[in-house]
């Protein structure tokens, strides 16, 4: 096993120093050294100098190495490997990332149900065997082939991983209660976190033996987040979803042995988590046709279409200053598209709150869902649902012109396989203005309305400019 030391990195130019210094000597900068660990070879470098022979590495062909030996291990769950891109490869390390009660435990717990009589190594060092043993019996999980393992050295974790036979998978919950001797720091400190996890890394290559780290994410994504190990880890798993909702989403930021763009899709339940292989179907089961404001849209995760609703509300503003409230999508773009929806519609908004919602829990980040948030506060503003069995995407630009975006072709099939039959997007509206002619019901149309306010403006300037005749 390599030994860890300590040394002090400088943030500002890399520069390395086996004590914490005020000031960089290479790049001058003030009070830039973090605490690090860095992994040495049991030999000293002085060592090999003094004449102790070491076996160097011989370079081989890659067109000579063979890839056919190499079996990917199902979890039997294809929502899981969908985002590992086929299951586990052997001695792959995943970071399994996402906040505290977020249900990472759980979702580890069904993969371990899953595997059959398959043997799973659990290193338990935030829960009791007690603990584990009642959320096994929650879901029906006789747990005959989960083996616990309740340490926190490292070193006895890899000596376990080493001499038990027959592993399948060995599940670490959490990194951050692993500790070394041989590194300074607290369990959960920077150094411990990456000391230790390079150690696993290193073991579960030499092993083959795929291993899963599960990481809480703080506010700053630093010391216990993906962020600190995303260069020695090779895949970074995110569980994400409301803790008020059912609904989680498991998404890839990195993998090396796969898309980093597949997402599943999972819903909690009293007795774990169950995958959901349709779930556009299912976001839209309480979705209640010829409301107001109420928009569906298309939204791709990865290369997967989903379908989700789009609400919008607004009301008179009881105070000076209108609020624009948006629940799973980013506050300052509909800032953003409110400000549009006024210039380019001559619509005003500014007597008016609005609030904004993705129905189930989830955050939109693709801006294919700007046309469908303008829609729904022009629906709710105009009191006027959009027409029935109509689906709408497209990216709107400060001109007021819809742009177009990626993957029209499995939106519009995903819609369509779903039961909408009207689309609306880059393809068939080029403007915001059409789009809303569109869109909403009982032939409502901006640009008449628009016309007539205009109509009504000439014939008031024209009768204030009419000279008046003298008698």
């Amino acid at each position: 096993m390599p030994k860890i030391k300590t040394v002090y990195t400088c943030q500002n130019c890399n520069y390395q120093s086996s004590q914490w210094v005020g000031q960089c000597p290479q790049c001058h900068e003030w009070n830039s050294f973090i605490e690090d660990v860095v992994a040495v070879s049991s030999g000293s470098r002085l060592g090999s100098r003094a004449g102790k022979s070491s076996a160097a590495a011989t370079p081989v062909q890659l067109s000579k190495i063979s890839t056919k030996n190499i079996k990917r291990l199902s979890s039997n769950i294809s929502e899981f490997d969908r985002v590992l891109g086929g299951g586990f490869v052997p001695g792959q390390v995943v970071l399994l990332a996402g906040e505290p009660g977020i249900g990472k435990s759980t979702l580890l717990t069904d993969i371990a149900k899953s595997f059959g009589d398959k043997k799973i190594l659990y290193v338990a060092g935030e829960e009791s065997a007690d603990q584990i043993k009642i959320r096994a019996e929650r879901m029906n999980y006789p747990a005959e082939n989960l083996y616990m393992l309740q340490e926190s050295g490292v070193e006895q974790i890899i000596s376990a991983i080493e001499t038990t036979e027959d592993i399948a998978l060995v599940i670490v919950d959490s990194v951050q209660t692993i500790y070394s001797e041989d590194i300074a720091g607290i369990s959960g400190s920077l150094p411990q976190v990456r000391g230790c996890t390079q150690l696993i890394t290193i073991a579960a290559k030499r092993t083959g033996v795929p291993v899963v780290l599960v990481g809480h994410v703080n506010k700053e994504g630093v010391v216990a987040g993906p962020k600190v190990l995303e260069h020695i880890v090779d895949t970074i798993l995110y569980l994400e979803g409301d803790a008020q909702h059912m609904f989680r989403m498991l998404r890839t930021t990195k993998n090396r042995f796969g898309p980093v763009s597949e997402v599943g899709i999972f819903e909690m339940q009293e007795k774990g988590m169950k995958e959901v292989k349709n779930p556009s179907e299912l976001f839209l089961e309480e979705h209640v046709a010829g409301t107001s404001g109420s928009c569906v849209t298309v939204v791709m995760e990865g290369y997967r279409p989903l379908l989700f609703e789009v609400q919008a509300l607004t009301v008179r503003t009881s105070f000076g200053y209108p609020r624009r409230t948006a629940s799973g999508l980013n506050a300052n773009r509909l800032q953003v598209l409110v400000a549009t929806i006024e210039k380019r519609t001559g619509i005003d908004l500014s007597g008016h709150d609005i609030y904004l919602n993705v129905a189930g829990g989830f955050k939109i980040n693709e801006y294919a869902a700007d046309l469908a948030v303008c829609l729904a506060v022009i629906s709710s503003i105009k009191d006027l649902p959009m027409k029935e069995k109509s689906v709408v995407y497209g990216e709107v630009g400060l001109n007021g012109e819809v742009r177009r975006v990626s993957h029209t072709e499995k939106r519009a099939k995903e819609a369509k396989k779903l039961g909408f039959e009207t689309i609306i997007s880059p393809e068939t509206a080029k403007s915001l203005n059409e789009a809303v002619s569109k869109a909403l019901s009982k032939g409502y149309n901006l640009n008449s309305g628009k016309r007539i306010k205009q109509t009504i403006k000439q014939t008031t300037e024209n009768k204030r400019n009419t000279p008046v005749k003298a008698v």
